[in-house]
């Protein structure tokens, strides 16, 4: 083991010899003569922050989050936006005018593309008239002595005001005016045509001499693709983020810290009954979650999810990945909710142990008073952290340039600057995104995980050196525990080892992503050749994704033993951790059956926080703001995933306090009972009162094994 850590963390002279070597000039708890650890890391950790920075000021300065949502008209404007040219804040829905144009780019072989039909920004989808024909007239600009606010409250029609010559070119198509023969809907800010032309409306469209209006169902199919594919999806989900943020607020860091800050007043004085509540609550909490999953998805009740905003023809059915999604997580809820069911029955009989293992934490927390309030400051961090880092995502995801499409397309259209038709401006716009863009995101997903580990970790660090300040001073209140223990390990975090937590937090975020890349590779691999996929090929692929997830979790398990005896030793990541893992397999089957039932409690009792969360987020959502014009949010899913994600997140920087003093006076009980012999000389009586249970044969058998 290196050395016995009693002389290192217990009661030793003020001056001796030390592990390694190194002389004790200070006496006290924990206090030797300590140097910065990893030092290499720290500075890789603090360039990772720059380059975050920098990335981040990227987004800041190419994205504009109304992308994620609104589409471009035909002059490159976003739709909603103050500053385009005429100011459209007001205008949100993308509206294509020439029906024509719209089924060309469906038809097969077609060189003209949905991006380069004409389009507008309207308030809201037009419909036929009852008796004639409505018109959609382009912005009044020219000759159109009108203003924006006149033309939205005409309806967006002055068909009346145009010159024969306007009125010719409307006629074949051309504009600046087109007829509105197709009813449409508002799909997720976009008129999506329905393919049922009104009769009356063609008619009078006939008689007037307009051009033949293609009736095809294409052009019902073709903006419904474009709106329903995975990019846009993606993008009205990182949006669905933007417009929830004070659900984020609410659920993902107000209700998670008041859950959390109960949960563990609750171990204080009420650890007796603490395990049956978690597990009867754990349970009442995912049910309900999954019924409101089949809620949104239509199995149950009359209140699903809808892709289109505002009223619709009930007689029209509009699906959407994000309805399909939906449905795929409800099934997986259900799953997860059968296993939940069955595990808590599994370990109903063991709930006893359960009791017994956190009441040593309860005692910690007893005479350790600041553990309760201190994740408040890890908290706080983290929030300052994700608000920087959500502004930056929406802002990422939403960057590139708006450039006009180089095409071939051979149309024309009434220019009112001109005032003639002109043939020169038919492309369209859209944003282009540049290869770079994606790899900055993979980088900001990636320093966001990376980031939130390195705060946990030294949130768990600064906890088990106050924790061992508790143990090696046989738990007493003894002027040799430095007052207020929480800062003063907190203090030697930051002077000592910073560097050594920078690196167990790259090494746990590196084996992740390795795990999410190459799962990202199989699944595009399944897409583009599933015929060569065969039984060895399967075999590997889900071969190396389980040992992944084994390395993954053995990697947590070492990391928050190493993080331990960072704090107790001060010394490096690696040295630390080899400590840490030779107590483990020394005692392997003591920990094991001590430790496996408290962590299985602890993270029902995580899950029961973020549940709630999800649950409060569940029911915000399903509010009227939410569900209706400007704020309608696409989906529930990334919200709530969010709010869980946010709420389990917060709980693990709470109950760390519970888990780290758990894991903390194991290892210092069994490091303590190998350098006496098995009678461990630093426990407080209370601690080997708890750990005893059945007398002194027990604690014989706990200390040395089977």
């Amino acid at each position: 083991m290196g050395g016995p850590l009693g002389a290192i963390i217990g009661r030793f002279p003020t001056t001796g010899t030390g592990m390694d070597g190194d002389s004790q000039t200070d006496g006290g708890i924990i206090r030797h003569n300590r140097r910065c650890r990893d030092l290499v890391f720290l500075f890789v950790f603090i360039a990772f922050w720059v380059a975050m920075i920098v990335n981040s000021s990227f987004g800041f300065n190419q994205g504009n989050p109304l992308r994620l949502n609104y589409g471009l008209d035909y002059k490159g404007n976003i739709c909603g936006d103050r500053h385009g040219n005429p100011d459209i804040r007001e205008l949100e829905v993308k509206y294509y005018m020439n029906p024509n144009q719209v089924y060309q780019s469906g038809t097969k072989d077609s060189q003209f593309s949905l991006a380069d039909a004409k389009t507008i920004c309207l308030m809201e989808c037009p419909l036929p008239a009852e008796d004639g024909v409505n018109f959609v007239c382009d912005y009044p600009e020219g000759d159109i002595h009108l203003s924006v606010d006149d033309w939205i409250d005409r309806d967006y029609d002055y068909f009346e005001f145009l010159t024969p010559d306007m009125r010719n070119s409307s006629l074949q198509l051309q504009g600046p005016c087109y007829p509105v023969i197709f009813p449409s809907v508002n799909v997720f800010w976009s008129c999506q045509y329905i393919a049922r032309a009104s009769n009356s409306s063609m008619k009078h469209w006939q008689q007037m001499g307009g051009v033949a209006i293609d009736e095809n169902m294409l052009i019902d199919k073709t903006i419904h693709k474009a709106i329903n594919s995975r990019s846009a999806v993606l993008k009205r989900y990182v949006a669905d983020i933007g417009k929830s943020w004070p659900v984020l607020i609410v659920c993902g860091w107000i209700l998670p810290l008041f859950l959390s800050v109960m949960w563990l007043l609750m171990i204080r004085y009420f650890v007796a009954g603490m395990t049956w509540i978690t597990v009867i609550l754990f349970n009442a909490l995912i049910i309900s979650v999954t019924m409101f999953y089949y809620i949104k998805a239509g199995w149950i009740g009359n209140d699903p999810l809808t892709v289109v905003i505002g009223a619709s023809d009930p007689y029209v059915t509009i699906t959407g990945r994000e309805i399909n999604h939906l449905r795929a997580a409800t099934i997986l809820m259900t799953i997860i909710m059968i296993i939940a069911f069955l595990t808590s029955l599994a370990i109903a009989r063991r709930i006893l142990i359960a009791t017994s293992v956190l009441k040593v934490a309860a005692k910690v927390i007893g005479e350790v008073q600041a553990l309760i309030i201190f994740p408040i400051l890890p908290y706080f961090v983290l929030a300052i952290f994700y608000l920087f880092w959500f502004s930056a995502t929406l802002h990422l995801f939403s960057s590139g340039q708006v450039q006009k499409n180089d095409c071939n397309a051979n149309c024309c259209s009434y220019d009112l600057k001109l005032n003639k038709v002109s043939c020169d401006n038919c492309c369209g716009y859209s944003v282009h995104y540049t290869p770079h863009i994606g790899i900055a995101i993979l980088f900001h997903l990636f320093g966001c995980y990376w980031a939130t580990q390195f705060i946990l970790a030294c949130s768990s660090t600064v906890i088990a050196g106050s924790v061992a300040s508790y143990y090696w001073a046989r738990g007493e209140i003894s002027p040799e525990i430095p007052f207020l223990p929480v800062f003063a390990s907190l203090r030697r975090l930051a002077r000592y080892s910073l560097g050594s937590v920078a690196l167990g937090s790259l090494v746990v975020s590196v084996v992740e992503w390795i795990r999410f890349i190459l799962d990202s590779l199989r699944r595009r691999l399944k897409y583009v050749d599933t015929t060569s996929e065969n039984f060895m090929g399967r075999t590997v692929s889900s071969s190396s994704q389980c040992c992944l997830g084994c390395i993954d979790w053995t990697l947590r398990s070492i990391n928050r033993n190493a993080y331990i005896m960072i704090a107790i030793t001060g010394k490096s990541f690696c040295k630390a951790s080899s400590i840490a893992t030779g107590l483990i397999m020394n005692n392997i089957l003591r920990i094991g059956k001590v430790n496996v039932i408290g962590d299985v409690i602890l993270f029902l009792g995580k899950l029961c926080v973020s549940l709630f969360c999800a649950l409060f987020a569940f029911l915000m959502l399903d509010t009227y703001k939410y569900k209706s014009a400007h704020n309608k949010i696409s989906s529930p899913l990334f919200p709530v995933l969010v709010c869980w994600a946010l709420g389990y997140i917060v709980a693990t920087l709470f109950f760390a306090v519970v888990e780290m003093s758990i894991d903390t006076i194991i290892l210092s009980f069994c490091q303590d009972a190998e350098e006496h012999q098995g009678n461990a000389q630093y426990a407080p009586p209370l601690l080997m009162e708890t750990l005893d249970g059945g007398g002194p044969g027990e604690m014989q058998r706990l200390t040395q094994g089977p």
